[in-house]
């Protein structure tokens, strides 16, 4: 398969496996045919590697059926019925995030400079977020960054162009303290075991401060960090069996969280401690029954299972819709990257109510987006932190348990948590909230 024709502009449906993906090579097309004016948008998540089956695939898979709905118009309910963007026909140029931060760099440049888009909605990858939005703001181009976890990208810097539309990670962490604390479940002695680079040692560090000020008596048994993409926990797992502590956190994500679950289940690490993920709902349709019962886990905000048990109008649009085409249910990934597109189209909007219906600049964009609120599939977002680049939006916890009367997974126990009380106010870093004890923070 030629890689790169693989990060230019698809047309057709993007399949559930990386897999089923690389046979449609020889089948490569167009994005919509383009109107008489379009709004044109670059498009970056993972599509190979370990990142690309339980997380960049199924993203995509949910924005290309949201952009085709969009294009179709009347389909998505409102107030996201009417026809693509302003009535402008969307299309898109897609790109493979893999390769690592340099690349991605040089894609941005080739989305602004070449294909000439209108905006770019990308990044999984924490290492990205941090290295492309500089490069945003040199060339004046407007960039959604649809997921990611580390809070550094508005904590450490502020940019004009670049907004992220969903929830940084320091929520992920906070809900799972105070999670176990509303369950009664008590850790004398805690591990974790996350990646090594931004969103694992953030992830750990926000978890750790949550658990200082809500279980101030849990020792820190162990900290691992293996390399990003590792894949291989042998050594880690008999640390953490040797260690025994009472509770293990994880951030690992995507292809790395799956083979930890099959090779800690299979040392029995899950008997000996619990273990609880800050993100592991996507990974639940790949392992099925091997995820094991009773791992307390997050899916970076109210998505996935837990938006079903409580859904809103577009929720269950959502929902339906994806279940239909795709024949497995969504999880965070796709839910993250419907929440961007919807987030960009209210901005287009809205910037067009104030210019007279043209198509924004960028500058026009950037003006609409910051401080905007909208509403998606898993609930209100809004853009408060950050100077109103950085979105805030309510989360929730659970458990998992396998229903063997039909056959599937589900999640139990779920607490539903407020943005105002697992994300800090404006001006202020997450970890710094965290250990003046969440002041302010509004929770039910």
């Amino acid at each position: 398969m030629d890689k790169k024709s693989l990060t230019r502009r698809l047309g057709r449906p993007v399949l559930g496996t990386v897999a089923a993906l690389a046979m449609t090579a020889g089948m490569l097309g167009t994005g919509p045919a383009k109107a008489a004016e379009s709004f044109k948008i670059g498009v970056v998540t993972f599509l190979s590697g370990g990142a690309a089956e339980s997380f960049g695939v199924p993203a995509w898979n949910g924005g290309k059926l949201l952009i085709e709905a969009l294009n179709r118009g009347g389909e998505v309910p409102a107030p996201y019925d009417k026809k693509g963007f302003g009535g402008m026909t969307i299309e898109y140029v897609l790109v493979d995030e893999a390769g690592g931060a340099t690349k991605q760099v040089q894609e941005f440049r080739n989305l602004v400079q070449r294909e000439k888009v209108d905006a770019v909605l990308g990044y999984v990858s924490s290492g990205d977020c941090l290295a492309v939005p500089p490069v945003a703001d040199e060339l004046k181009a407007f960039l959604i960054l649809y997921d990611c976890g580390t809070p550094r990208v508005f904590e450490e810097a502020s940019y004009t162009y670049v907004f992220r539309t969903a929830a940084h990670a320091a929520m992920d962490n906070i809900s799972l303290a105070r999670y176990m604390k509303s369950k009664g479940i008590e850790a004398k002695y805690f591990a974790g075991i996350n990646q090594d680079y931004a969103w694992g040692q953030d992830s750990w560090a926000d978890f750790v401060a949550s658990m200082s000020v809500i279980q101030p008596g849990a020792k820190v048994k162990t900290a691992l960090f293996p390399k990003i993409f590792a894949g291989q926990y042998g050594t880690e797992i008999s640390a953490l069996m040797r260690e025994k502590p009472d509770l293990v956190h994880s951030s690992l994500w995507g292809g790395d969280l799956q083979a930890f679950v099959l090779q800690a289940g299979a040392r029995g690490l899950f008997k000996r401690a619990q273990v609880a993920f800050s993100a592991g709902d996507h990974v639940i349709p790949q392992l099925g029954n091997k995820m094991p019962d009773g791992i307390i886990l997050g899916a970076r905000g109210v998505n996935g299972l837990a938006a079903k048990a409580r859904p809103n109008a577009l929720t269950t649009w959502f929902w339906d819709a994806y279940t239909k085409e795709y024949k497995v249910f969504p999880v965070q990934a796709p839910f993250r990257m419907v929440q961007g597109l919807l987030g960009l189209k209210t901005a287009v909007e809205k910037a067009m109510v104030a210019n007279g219906g043209k198509k924004p600049n960028a500058e026009e964009l950037a003006a609409a987006m910051k401080g905007l609120e909208w509403d998606a599939p898993s609930g209100r977002i809004q853009m408060t932190l950050g100077g109103g680049h950085q979105a805030i939006q309510p989360n929730a916890i659970g458990r998992t348990k396998w229903d063997t009367a039909k056959g599937e997974m589900t999640l139990i126990d779920v607490e539903y948590y407020a943005a105002e009380c697992v994300n800090p106010p404006d001006g202020t870093k997450a970890v710094d909230w965290i250990k003046a004890g969440f002041p302010g923070a509004k929770c039910k």
